[in-house]
């Protein structure tokens, strides 16, 4: 009789075992899927690029900045225009945002690039230089020019 107890003991433990691991499962499941529910994607990459544009100087101050805030989602096409009117020399650092978009080229003065990572944007003298580029994780990304972030050249690009 002993020996039949632990046998039922035994099942019913492996049973509660398989319980336990059906409902973790489930759980897991479920969650995934509501959290990829929520997080996909809401461009659409067949819709045309839209057009954001960065001004780097003007002709009333050297440290004017046409925008400083650039609202964008992930998984929409952009065209970033950066241009300089070659009062000073602008380097743009944006590590965190450059991480975290697919580059899809760089045009410089009418010469691509395919390229799949961007460190850094320096524009030593008056031109303008074109980034086409998907988002692909939200999060707030502020972005400056280097050595003038004093002078106000700072901005953010945020990615819903």
């Amino acid at each position: 009789f002993c020996r039949f107890w632990d046998m039922i003991l035994q099942e019913e433990t492996f049973r509660k075992k398989v319980a336990n691991n059906m409902a973790n499962f489930l759980n897991f499941f479920f969650i995934t899927f509501f959290i990829s529910s929520v997080v996909l994607a809401k461009g659409d990459l067949a819709i045309r690029a839209k057009k954001l544009e960065l001004k780097l100087g003007s002709e009333t101050s050297d440290y004017e900045m046409s925008q400083k805030v650039f609202e964008m989602e992930t998984g929409k096409a952009y065209r970033l225009e950066i241009s300089s009117m070659g009062f000073k020399e602008y380097e743009i650092e944006a590590e965190d945002f450059f991480r975290n978009i697919w580059v899809r080229s760089i045009e410089i003065e009418g010469i691509e690039l395919d390229v799949p990572v961007i460190n850094e944007i320096e524009l030593e003298r008056e031109g303008e230089v074109e980034i086409k580029f998907v988002p692909i994780r939200p999060g707030n990304y502020e972005f400056e020019i280097e050595g003038l972030q004093s002078k106000g050249m700072v901005g953010k690009f945020i990615v819903k």
